[in-house]
Parts: C-alpha cells; structure tokens; sequence
C-alpha cells in the first residue's frame, strides 16, 4: 500500500506531505536493506502499512523531524511484529 493513499485523508500541506513520504521511503528501504522477512513478499504490503500509518500518526501529532519519523516508525515496527 503507498503512503500516497493513506495521505490522502489527511490534512497535511505539500511540504509535510513530502517529508512524510520521504520518511516513509526511508523506512522502508532500512527494512527491506535488512533482509528482514517483513519485507518479503507475503509480508510486504502488511510492513509497509504499519511503517506509513505510524509516520502518518506521528506527523498528526506534529512531528517534523525526518530521522525521528523513521527512527519511531521502524521501533514501532519491532514492536508490533
């Protein structure tokens, strides 16, 4: 699932937008960088819907710095899995 979707039911201006999905693909290339099997094919999709709704919930609570975006995002990955 993109982030772009989940994004769309949000009311973030461009620059956020932008810094949530640049974060969102930085996770998401840490994780799959891993060789984790959360990135394998039969866990992808669920992977990165956790990664993009955390980041999306973190920017809603008015999170702006990109590494802590996906520093938070990949913790909380560990944690849910």
């Amino acid at each position: 699932m993109p982030i772009d979707s989940l994004l769309a039911d949000t009311a973030f201006d461009s620059d956020t937008t932008a810094l949530l999905a640049s974060a969102f693909d930085a996770a998401w290339d840490t994780v799959k960088k891993s060789s984790s099997p959360l990135a394998a094919n039969d866990q992808a999709a669920s992977t990165r819907e956790v990664l993009a709704k955390r980041i999306i919930e973190m920017g809603q609570q008015g999170e702006r710095d990109r590494q802590r975006l996906v520093d938070d995002a990949l913790a909380h990955l560990a944690g849910s899995k």
